[in-house]
């Protein structure tokens, strides 16, 4: 199984980014796809869910800011950032889980900074 996720990057404040994570080696279409984030110093955090049926869920910080959607067709899940702020600073991971059965990938690196 292989998670990449990629799209990370040094953006400003403000500023708008997409991460993607294509996975390998599992049935996409029937996971729970989701993105996490760890900050330097702080626990690793949910960002969003998108569950194999399509509904999404969000953390409060970034509702309104982030979207999450998917494309099984394609086997990757997305997260669309808004209005980003120097607090979303963090390495970026998605998670794939299936009967309680996860996989991570590598995270990718999101720096808001002016």
């Amino acid at each position: 199984v292989q998670l990449q996720a990629s799209g990370g990057g040094l953006v400003q404040p403000g500023g708008s980014l997409r991460l993607s994570c294509a996975a390998s080696g599992i049935i996409f279409r029937n996971y729970f796809m989701a993105w996490y984030r760890q900050a330097p110093g702080k626990q690793r955090e949910l960002v969003a869910l998108v569950s194999s049926g399509g509904t999404t869920n969000y953390a409060d910080s970034v509702k309104g800011r982030f979207t999450i959607s998917r494309d099984n067709a394609k086997n990757t899940v997305y997260l669309q950032m808004y209005s980003l702020k120097p607090e979303d600073t963090a390495v970026y991971s998605c998670h794939a889980n299936y009967g309680g059965v996860g996989y991570w990938g590598k995270g990718t690196q999101v720096t808001v900074s002016s």
